[in-house]
């Protein structure tokens, strides 16, 4: 078991050869962030047969868009590495910032980029294509 030490946010990990739990207390927020993506990107580095990452969120506190923008570059990551990526025990606060910014589904979803690789975005493809017709971007004309 590994602690990385932090004024504001500890992080306490545990391995085995394909997952690592990483447990969090504390604030995710401008001045720490950066700790977690450097432990988790260390972990994905150190563990090259690494298949799940969970996240405990039971104690997170405070998340910040730089908070945010680090799960969401951790989410990055673990796709390109084909981690799957857990958030567990999410607190109420942190289940509501992420469905206001719209990404609880693309942090939690359980497709892990298979859906995301097949198309080359973030979003499933589509079985059709229907053409939706423009409209017009000029002044209007009435002439």
């Amino acid at each position: 078991m590994t602690t990385y030490p932090s004024s504001h946010l500890r992080l306490t990990a545990s391995d085995t050869e394909t997952t690592v739990r990483i447990e969090l207390r504390g604030d995710l927020d401008y001045d720490n962030a950066d700790i977690l993506l450097e432990a988790v990107t260390g972990k994905l580095t150190d563990h090259p047969r690494l298949r799940d990452l969970h996240l405990g969120c039971a104690g997170l506190g405070s998340v910040d868009s730089t908070g945010l923008s680090v799960l969401l570059m951790i989410r990055r990551r673990t796709d390109a590495a084909h981690v799957a990526l857990h958030l567990e025990e999410r607190t109420p606060a942190l289940d509501r910032l992420l469905t206001i910014t719209g990404s609880l589904d693309y942090l939690t979803g359980g497709a892990n980029g298979a859906a995301r690789e097949a198309s080359g975005t973030g979003e499933p493809r589509a079985e059709t294509e229907d053409a939706i017709p423009a409209r017009p971007t000029g002044p209007d004309s009435s002439a």
